[in-house]
């Protein structure tokens, strides 16, 4: 029992456990004459691309990177650093000088609005309007109201309580007795000659008629009525609902038994035969198709490689061994004779012609900035220029600088500001 359970060990030549038959010789046959057919027509496809794929990579390794570094130190050296120069020597000391002439003018002319539109308006608010209207116009208002309007008010509000007063004794004395005694009679003459008629009419006359005829439209229109729906078109309904639910079934079954009918006819005459044609035809030649593509492809990319690596020795010996050699034996003492000759003179005189050039900007960068200095100062005015003078020299002292050197004089400890 033991020896049964335990799982089956396939050993080395056996079938792995993923392997599935039923490739039949057929296939089998079939499978070389369309793999080398294949092979043959994807071998010059994969030798271009690996040939396209080895120029790309030769000519971006050898030209392009080369060619993009030219091109970005050119544009560093001919665009970028004469236009950061510009900027420093010569756009930066004139924004500057604007920015200052701006702020000149923009405060002359805050000052000019603010003495064009402020000021007179807000003079002619505080000194006029607001006098004119307190003054002119709120004072005396007030005044009329607290000495004419209000006696006045007080005045009518006593008077209006008088006349109160005697009309609500008039009401309450004189005309609440008689007019008691008016309502009184009024109400006992429309009692006598409206409502204890009426009430004769309604319960001698209305009422008994009313009984009478819903006596008779019950026993002649409901009664009968309702026999008929009860005895009559119930029956029939439920009769009508029996026979329109029985043929409402059989024409469900009828449309099952066509739709299971058509049903049949498409599997047996469409689908079953398409899906034998594709399971048993399309999907192999597929298969066998794609996997002759893929083995092809690889044998192609074996080809390539070996032809590749013979073209690379034939071109190694009949070129790059000789070019080699000659740039080795010939163009490398001549390029240093070139460079100790040539190149190192040229660019020492290019070095020293550089230092010029800055020399020279830095200078008109100080005399620029000298003149605007001394156009502010023309301008707004300064403080006194401190007259130029020889620097004084440091006296000697000792390496701590605490005592002095025998023999020489202290050090004043006074700054060359404060001295002068």
């Amino acid at each position: 029992m033991d020896q049964e359970k335990r799982p089956r060990v396939y050993g080395r030549h056996q079938a792995p456990a993923h392997y599935e038959t039923g490739d039949g010789c057929l296939t089998t046959f079939i499978r070389i004459p369309v793999r080398i057919v294949v092979l043959v027509v994807v071998l010059p496809v994969r030798m271009v691309w690996d040939a396209l794929v080895a120029t790309a990579r030769a000519a971006d390794r050898v030209l392009l990177r080369p060619l993009g570094r030219s091109l970005a130190w050119l544009g560093r050296v001919l665009v970028v650093d004469p236009l950061v120069r510009l900027y420093e020597s010569v756009l930066t000391p004139l924004g500057h000088g604007l920015r200052w002439l701006a702020a000149v003018v923009g405060h002359g002319l805050r000052w000019l609005g603010a003495a064009v539109f402020v000021w007179p308006w807000v003079a002619l608010w505080r000194y006029v309007v607001v006098p004119v209207v307190r003054y002119g116009i709120v004072a005396p208002v007030a005044w009329f109201h607290r000495a004419v309007l209000t006696p006045l008010g007080h005045a009518l509000r006593w008077l209006a309580a008088v006349v109160g007063h005697g009309l609500r004794w008039v009401y309450r004395e004189m005309l609440t007795p008689a007019g008691r005694r008016a309502v009184t009679a009024l109400r006992l003459l429309l009692t006598v000659l409206f409502v204890r008629p009426a009430a004769g009419v309604r319960r001698y006359l209305l009422v008994p008629l009313a009984t009478a005829v819903t006596w008779l439209v019950e026993h002649l229109v409901v009664l009968p009525l309702a026999w008929t729906y009860r005895e009559l078109v119930t029956p029939l309904g439920h009769g009508v609902a029996w026979l329109a639910a029985l043929l409402a079934r059989g024409a469900v079954a009828a449309a099952r038994g066509l739709g299971a009918a058509a049903t049949w006819v498409v599997m047996t005459l469409l689908v079953a035969p398409v899906s034998g044609l594709y399971r048993r035809v399309l999907a192999p030649v597929g298969r066998e198709i794609a996997a002759a593509v893929g083995v092809a492809w690889r044998i192609a990319g074996f080809v390539s490689r070996a032809v590749g690596r013979a073209i690379s020795w034939l071109a190694w010996h009949l070129i790059g061994a000789p070019a080699a050699w000659v740039y080795r034996t010939v163009c490398t003492p001549v390029g240093h004779v070139v460079r100790d000759a040539v190149w190192v003179p040229a660019k020492s005189a290019a070095v020293e012609a550089g230092r010029a050039a800055r020399s020279a900007l830095r200078s008109a960068r100080e005399t620029v900035r000298q003149a605007r200095r001394d156009a502010w100062r023309a301008l707004v005015g300064g403080g006194p220029v401190p007259e130029p003078r020889e620097p004084v020299g440091r006296l000697a002292r000792t390496l701590g600088s605490t005592t002095t050197v025998p023999s020489a004089a202290p050090e004043p400890e006074i700054s060359l500001r404060k001295q002068g």
